[in-house]
């Protein structure tokens, strides 16, 4: 079984480079993708994935912010905190709310994968 996977940054390129990155694995089907936090929870919402990638600065609404909304309307999605160096706080502050776990730019499809079988696990 796939696991099933949403994609939430605002950079187009991001999604992108996860897209390609993830429809490699023959377990992961990527079912949607969104550009700020008011669209990972409808994602959340309407598609209830296993897990989402969600970006951590974002305009309207962050990753932060929206993380527990997204874990209220879909319980069971895991969600992995995408963030750039330097962000360590932010970083935290998810974690605390609720995050399984979290990849850094540049992706590293290793690290990516991995932070995926890590969330499916738990």
């Amino acid at each position: 079984m796939a696991f099933r996977v949403a994609i939430v940054d605002d950079a187009v390129f991001m999604r992108t480079v996860l897209k390609k990155m993830l429809s490699d694995e023959v377990n992961i089907e990527i079912v949607g993708e969104g550009s700020n936090g008011h669209e990972a929870i409808k994602l959340a919402q309407d598609l209830k994935p296993d897990i989402i990638t969600l970006d951590i600065t974002m305009p309207e609404m962050d990753g932060v912010s929206a993380l527990p909304e997204i874990l209220k309307v879909s319980p069971n999605t895991r969600v992995i905190m995408c963030s750039a160096m330097g962000q360590q706080p932010m970083v935290v502050e998810a974690i605390k709310k609720g995050a399984k776990d979290f990849i850094v730019k540049p992706f590293q499809k290793p690290r990516v994968v991995q932070a995926i079988e890590n969330a499916m696990k738990m």
